[in-house]
């Protein structure tokens, strides 16, 4: 039998998923010296994941990257299958009959809860679900976020996603007019008539996640003071010791002194950036968030050179009209796939996915990105991961059977899965949908105008 690999053989691989890991992988397996052909199976009729429907519109810059997201999509040996549900228009079994391997690139779709009192009344919600709702994601289109009913909303949380939320909340809606934010969440915006956010982090100004890019653009944005209590950077020697340590600290610690510096400058909007405490209940009436119950926290030296934060048990209350948490992402079960619960990821070594009860590795199949590794890192932390799961995937090459030869051409995956889907998207048929969003966007000098409902963007695509 020929070796699998070759042009009478080429090797079939299916990615699950269109965002940055999946197209790493893609892009990793075609530098190979094998003959492989790639299939990108996507839920959204949309390429491209968190770079469209995650990243804050006023970050127009780091969707760049989509260019060499096109190229690959355009590879003659690539295709691309979108509006295909995973589970339901074809599940893991059926992949394993017509690809001789299968990635899952299907990332961190869930949020993780506090698990406090409160947390499902009316105003408290995922960060995850305010940024789909203003980027145009779909399934988020709809959600509703009142925000001219109050003036002061609560961030719990301490990471780029939290600084992303509170920006968007208090940016002048002119600037953000101009970017690719979703046209329902541009006129919710204008509608505001929130004033202030608190951003809560549970330790202190060292151990902040953000990055230090994100944290300067609060002082950026005209209109908005930036508010922090002085009292927040007394530091206990562990956070001192990582203060001098870690540069990326330091250099937060340096821009939150210059803010403490500056003082309030009068302007009709503020952050105000809160270390040290936790929310231990959102309170409400009628049904709605009134108010978040903080608890104030004490850093503890957990033996490893670190710092773990602890309850003092002393409490305040925050009047607030919605609570937005930002405290962690977990990836969603698939089924016939193995799904670590406790840690919200698909339990794998080294990229290959393996069964959660007895660690033995699952049949031709692997995982990247954030349902690999969990959510962590910036969009290109994904290129190096990616790479080390298609390093795994070819030292498994030399021992794979391969497909029946009768799937090899790829026809009968392309039959099935135009029976299952109600329309399934081409890379044709996206660049027809890029047309007409960036079309628009040109017509109002913008990157593009978002067409945020499936339903159109099929119709769309059909005219």
């Amino acid at each position: 039998m020929t070796t699998l690999g070759t042009e009478q053989r080429p090797l079939w691989v299916a990615v699950i998923g269109a965002g940055p890991a999946g197209f790493y992988a893609v892009e990793a397996l075609l530098k190979n010296d094998a003959q492989v052909r790639v299939d990108i199976i996507e839920r959204l009729p949309t390429p491209f994941g968190l770079v469209r429907s995650g990243v804050a519109p006023d970050h127009q810059s780091i969707k760049g990257v989509t260019r060499i997201y096109d190229k690959l999509l355009a590879d003659p040996r690539v295709r691309y299958f979108g509006n295909v549900s995973m589970g339901t228009d074809i599940s893991h079994d059926e992949l394993l009959t017509y690809y001789d391997q299968i990635i899952y690139a299907v990332g961190a779709q869930s949020d993780r809860k506090m698990g406090i009192p409160g947390e499902d009344l009316i105003g408290s919600a995922p960060a995850t679900s305010f940024v789909g709702w203003y980027n145009g994601h779909p399934y988020y289109r709809n959600s509703q976020f009142n925000l001219d009913a109050h003036q002061r909303v609560v961030v719990i949380g301490n990471g780029n996603v939290a600084m992303d939320v509170t920006r968007a909340l208090v940016a002048p809606v002119d600037a953000l007019a101009t970017t690719d934010m979703a046209d329902h969440a541009i006129a919710g915006l204008r509608a505001s008539t929130v004033t202030q956010v608190v951003v809560v982090g549970r330790r202190g100004p060292v151990q902040a996640a953000f990055t230090t890019p994100e944290l300067k653009e609060f002082g950026e944005l005209d209109g908005v003071d930036v508010m922090l209590d002085a009292e927040d950077f007394a530091l206990d020697p562990v956070s001192a010791a990582q203060l001098a340590e870690n540069k990326v600290a330091g250099r937060n610690h340096d821009v939150m002194q210059g803010y403490l510096a500056r003082g309030l400058r009068g302007a009709a909007k503020s952050i105000h950036m809160q270390f040290l405490w936790s929310p231990i209940e959102i309170v409400g009436q009628n049904g709605h968030v009134t108010g978040v119950v903080l608890e104030r926290n004490q850093l503890v030296d957990d033996g490893n050179g670190n710092v773990k934060a602890e309850g003092t048990g002393a409490t305040r209350t925050i009047s607030c009209g919605m609570v937005l948490r930002s405290v962690g992402y977990r990836s969603v079960a698939l089924p016939g796939v193995p799904f670590d619960e406790k840690r919200g990821l698909i339990p794998n070594v080294d990229g290959r996915v393996i069964d959660s009860a007895n660690r033995t590795p699952i049949e031709r199949t692997y995982v990247v990105g954030w349902a690999k590794r969990g959510p962590s890192g910036i969009i290109g932390t994904n290129k190096p991961d990616s790479v080390a799961t298609v390093t795994s995937m070819k030292a498994d090459w030399e021992s794979l059977q391969g497909i029946p030869d009768t799937y090899r051409d790829g026809a009968a995956v392309a039959t099935m899965l135009h029976s299952r889907s109600a329309q399934v998207v081409t890379y044709a048929d996206w660049q027809t949908l890029d047309v007409h969003e960036t079309s628009r966007g040109a017509a109002q000098q913008r990157p593009r105008v978002k067409v945020v409902d499936v339903k159109e963007m099929l119709e769309i695509i059909k005219r």
